[in-house]
């Protein structure tokens, strides 16, 4: 491995600034453990993505620790000194704690994780890796995922330790493998998951050889437990860059063992012709959905716009007039959405309203180009519920077409449902529709008890404050009595 003083001695400079800066602001906790760890006779290094991300100068407040001391050992201390220990991981040699510390005229809280020198390893038959305790840190290093993660700064002597050309790695912005990318990925397969992850998180080259092994190991991620998948899926989804990550996934054949659905989208033309394929369309729309956040990465926005045509594969016609269409693909799209995100172990909450979502993105353009009466929106926040600003986002970012009249065109039919959302607000309890009558005020003026008939009397009495807004009270009930004059 070049030296990276040799290859580029102005980047490096660079790099060892930001670094300065970064350990300086954390060095009164960092310090301060590392010589309680010292007095204890054992030996503590920053490590991992500490390192990388304090050399890229965005070191936050999260800091990784490696030391040669035991899980019981660190437990004894850190006790004394953390603000609050936990020892969820300590089955893999990980304990974490919790301290404030004073960093300039501010008080901060820092969370910290030292784990024991190991190496962990898969078999065939396990999607839980085993752990075993290494002697030292040079042995740790050559275990972790990528060269760029294989840094150390031990303190306090501050030793910068980096045997596997890792700083070099990171002035050329490249993911490469401590050892070969063959006995990395067999050791712990989600590492081919996590090259697609930093190459978003970073904006880094996966080098060709690691590109080549994940494409020969695909298969491999098979063995990992969706829990772990899921995880790894959602660090890239609310990345920087997640269409660099997602494409890397379905160019190497990942996706489609975990996430058949996304590489399926590239055999669909889109029906309007306006890409070369369906999933090209889909990291558009991703893209679009970004730029419309606000207060940073909605996870359930991205996994929307990603996943919301996938029910078009199924759903493909080829018309007699050349056309192709995807009747229904989002009501076929929304099922398969909740058995997909169900078996990577979403929770029921995200399932529910990502599936939600998908069902509901074509809603818009169901209306025509026709005025949206008052009903009609009325239906179209009652449908979206507490998801409408989120509807609003993936349905602006649907709108890809090249046409810029057409966009143009669409965008201000949208401005326009907006504005009247906007109005009927300022009339009405939109965000809560209710009908007139509650449950309690059906039975009094019908005289009758609970039952099925109370909640058809409820749906009925629903139905017309959708369609015509607000009753008064004596109008609530004359509904009511005519509508229980029909029944039989």
């Amino acid at each position: 491995m070049p030296n990276a003083n040799e290859d580029n001695p102005t980047a490096l400079n660079q790099v060892q600034h930001r670094a300065v800066t970064e350990l300086l602001r954390v060095s009164p906790v960092a310090d301060e453990l590392a010589h309680r760890f010292k007095q204890a006779g054992f030996r503590l290094a920053l490590v991992g993505g500490s390192v990388r991300d304090a050399l890229l100068g965005r070191l936050g407040n999260d800091l990784d620790f490696t030391t040669d001391a035991r899980p019981g050992d660190v437990l004894r201390i850190v006790r004394p000194w953390a603000d609050s220990v936990w020892d969820v991981g300590i089955a893999f040699g990980t304990v974490g704690c919790q301290k404030s510390a004073p960093v300039g005229d501010a008080v901060q809280d820092f969370q910290i994780e030292i784990t024991t020198y190991r190496s962990e390893a898969y078999d065939r038959t396990s999607r839980k890796p085993e752990v075993s305790y290494g002697e030292s840190i040079e042995e740790d290093l050559v275990r972790r995922d990528f060269t760029v993660n294989a840094m150390a700064l031990a303190l306090p002597e501050m030793e910068f330790i980096d045997p596997h050309g890792g700083r070099a790695d990171l002035a050329a912005r490249v993911l490469r493998t401590p050892g070969t990318p063959e006995e990395s990925f067999s050791d712990d397969p989600l590492r081919m998951l996590r090259a697609a992850r930093f190459a978003a998180q970073l904006d880094f080259e996966v080098a060709p050889e690691v590109i080549g092994a994940m494409n020969d190991m695909a298969d491999r991620i098979e063995i990992v437990s969706a829990e772990r998948i899921r995880d790894e899926l959602n660090k890239l989804v609310v990345s920087r860059h997640p269409r660099k990550g997602l494409a890397l996934l379905v160019e190497t054949g990942l996706a489609g063992h975990f996430l058949p659905e996304l590489p399926a989208l590239r055999l669909e033309s889109d029906e309007h012709h306006r890409h070369k394929d369906v999933y090209e369309h889909s990291l558009t729309v991703l893209d679009q959905a970004i730029d419309l956040e606000q207060g940073g990465p909605d996870l359930v926005l991205r996994l929307s716009a990603l996943l919301h045509d996938i029910g078009k594969p199924r759903t493909r016609r080829f018309e007699s007039d050349g056309r192709v269409s995807f009747h229904h693909h989002e009501v076929v799209g929304a099922k398969m959405v909740k058995k997909r995100l169900t078996a990577l172990k979403y929770s029921n909450d995200m399932v529910k309203d990502i599936s939600r979502l998908v069902e509901l993105h074509l809603r818009f353009h169901g209306y025509g180009d026709g005025e949206w009466t008052d009903s009609a929106v009325r239906r179209y926040v009652r449908d979206a519920g507490p998801l409408l600003e989120r509807l609003h986002k993936l349905t602006r970012s649907d709108c890809t077409t090249r046409n810029k009249r057409k966009a143009s065109a669409l965008s201000r039919a949208y401005d326009g449902l907006e504005e009247r959302i906007a109005e009927l607000k300022e009339q009405e309890e939109l965000d809560s529709i209710r009908p007139d009558l509650d449950g309690n005020q059906i039975m009094e003026i019908l005289g009758v008890g609970p039952g099925p008939v109370i909640g058809k009397a409820y749906q009925a009495l629903l139905e017309l404050r959708l369609e015509h807004g607000p009753m008064e009270h004596e109008a609530a009930v004359a509904a009511l009595k005519e509508w229980w004059a029909g029944q039989d």
